[in-house]
C-alpha cells in the first residue's frame, strides 16, 4: 500500500472502511503510509522506505520475486512528484507481472469485494522466456 502524502487521509480514509478485510491480510507498505496504517488497525505492516527515499523500488523488487499480490496505490495526479520516475516503474512493474492495481478508492473497493479475494488465486505470470533469450546484437 502506498499513498502519496496528500492522499494518505483519503487512503485512510478508505482502510478504515476495510478494516476487518485488510487486518485478515500481510500487509506491506511504503514508510509513513505503512506507520499510519499499521497505528490505526493495530496490526503489523511490513514497512519498507518512504518512496522518495527508494521504497517504490522496493516494493518493484517485491512484484519481480512474486512477493505481492496486489496493489494499492494511491497517487496524486494533481502534483508533481521528485520521484515520479520510480512511480512510473512500479506502475510499470505491475502490468509487466499481471499484478492487479488500484489508484483510487473505487478501483480498490472493486478488487477488495472481489470473490477471488476468498479463494486461491493463481494469476497467469507472463512467459518472458524469449524475451529473455533474445538476441543481442553488439554494436562498436
Amino acid at each position: 500500500m502506498v499513498a502519496h502524502d496528500h492522499k494518505k487521509d483519503e487512503l485512510l480514509s478508505w482502510v478504515k472502511k476495510h478494516r476487518e478485510i485488510l487486518s485478515q491480510h500481510q500487509l506491506i507498505a511504503t514508510g509513513t503510509t505503512g506507520k499510519l496504517i499499521s497505528d490505526f488497525l493495530g496490526v503489523n505492516v511490513k514497512r519498507v522506505m518512504s518512496g522518495p527515499l527508494g521504497g517504490d523500488q522496493q516494493l518493484g523488487s517485491m512484484i519481480a520475486e512474486g512477493e505481492i499480490d496486489i496493489v494499492i496505490f494511491f497517487w496524486d495526479p494533481m502534483e508533481a512528484q521528485p520521484h515520479d520516475s520510480n512511480v512510473k516503474a512500479l506502475l510499470r512493474l505491475c502490468v509487466v507481472w499481471n499484478i492487479p492495481m488500484a489508484c483510487d478508492a473505487a478501483t480498490a473497493d472493486f478488487i477488495l469485494s472481489s470473490p477471488f479475494m476468498h479463494s486461491e488465486y493463481v494469476a497467469e505470470v507472463p512467459d518472458y522466456t524469449s524475451y529473455l533469450n533474445r538476441n543481442v546484437v553488439k554494436k562498436i
